[in-house]
């Protein structure tokens, strides 16, 4: 029954509205496949392009898909199947297909939060999405973001520290060579949670693969975090995608005279919650999931005897090569970012990669605009 929705998803695309409604009246991809060409246009449930792929697109080209999902370990959950989210079967235009790699959390029983901002995200918000996807994280709740530099990479990396669950939700297919920069990331996520992607594993990203992946980053989650966002960032319609879905969404404040947070500041204006740390978020949800949130986990410390191997040894596998290559540069206790040459890296990469070791708590700054290592 699977090659059927992947033919059907092949035919309609991703997000298409028709492909919810014809399976309420069918009854299931298999029905609309074998009701043939007359039949499907009498329903006047699909316009005549759409009408047009649905005969293009072959049960052959499905089942060339199902085999390569077989040989790169996807999984395939069709929309009505036990395994497949009921949190995202609710919203109005649900997938009608997931593909999966790694394994999947249970999110209709363990609370997730969807945490997103902007790729050119500034200093304090990689921080902030760093440092709350790592309390979440350890407190037992799942992290959900889109895969992307930036705002999202540090939401991934934050719960992987912690040794928790994230899941990263892709706006193209998954052996796509899209943002090849982050495959690495996406290979640890797969072991530590999973990617999820509503289209075949070589479809290509495009600039409406981005909006419409949106829409399931919001319905996994009981929240969405906006960590920041201009007024055009593409996070506001994750956001946006949350309200209409009745979920809840917090916002971290920003300074109202830079224009990273014009977008978000906004959203706090017409009711979003703000959110000063990972106790709002703990406080709003520990109701709801008794005994799934373990705020005691999110702010136990490590022994200084585990710090100091990860630290000396280097053997931090959360870590970007950038910053493995730089870490791999200091010189003596303390030093300053320009004492750091001969890596091939541009300032801003630098600067980007000490940010990332201080996060991990392998560096710290010192007054006088220096750093030291832990």
């Amino acid at each position: 029954m699977i090659r059927y929705s992947i033919w059907l998803n092949e035919a309609l695309g991703a997000g298409n509205r028709h492909a919810v409604a014809a399976l309420g009246q069918f009854g299931n991809a298999k029905a609309i496949y074998e009701a043939g060409a007359e039949k499907r246009a009498a329903s006047r449930l699909f316009t005549p392009k759409e009408l047009s792929r649905m005969t293009k697109v072959t049960l052959q080209d499905a089942a060339a898909i199902e085999e390569e999902c077989a040989r790169c370990g996807i999984r395939l959950i069709a929309l009505g199947a036990p395994d497949y989210p009921y949190c995202l079967s609710v919203i109005d235009d649900p997938p009608v297909l997931l593909y999966v790699k790694g394994t999947m959390p249970d999110f209709d029983q363990t609370p997730a939060i969807c945490i997103v901002g902007p790729r050119a995200v500034s200093d304090f918000g990689k921080k902030a999405a760093y440092s709350l996807s790592y309390r979440l994280a350890k407190a037992g709740m799942t992290v959900v973001s889109g895969g992307a530099l930036g705002c999202d990479t540090f939401a991934h990396k934050g719960a992987l520290k912690a040794g928790g669950v994230t899941a990263l939700v892709m706006g193209c297919g998954m052996e796509s060579d899209y943002l090849e920069e982050n495959r690495e990331l996406r290979d640890q996520v797969s072991q530590n949670g999973c990617l999820i992607s509503e289209v075949s594993p070589h479809t290509p990203a495009s600039k409406f693969s981005f909006p419409s992946r949106n829409r399931i980053l919001s319905a996994l989650c009981v929240a969405t975090v906006l960590v920041e966002a201009g007024q055009r960032s593409g996070a506001l319609i994750t956001a946006s995608h949350a309200s209409e879905q009745g979920r809840d969404v917090f916002v971290i404040p920003g300074n109202p005279n830079l224009p990273q947070y014009a977008g978000s500041n906004a959203l706090l204006r017409d009711g979003a919650k703000p959110l000063l740390d990972a106790g709002d978020i703990f406080g709003e949800y520990l109701p709801r999931f008794p005994g799934r949130i373990h705020v005691e986990e999110a702010f136990r410390k490590e022994p200084e005897e585990k710090k100091e191997i990860v630290h000396k040894k280097l053997s931090n596998n959360t870590l970007s090569k950038n910053a493995e290559m730089v870490y791999n540069h200091i010189r003596g206790k303390q030093f300053y970012p320009e004492d750091i040459t001969d890596t091939g890296l541009t300032v801003g990469e630098i600067l980007t990669a000490l940010t990332e070791l201080e996060f991990e708590m392998m560096i710290r700054a010192v007054p006088g605009g220096r750093y030291e290592i832990v």
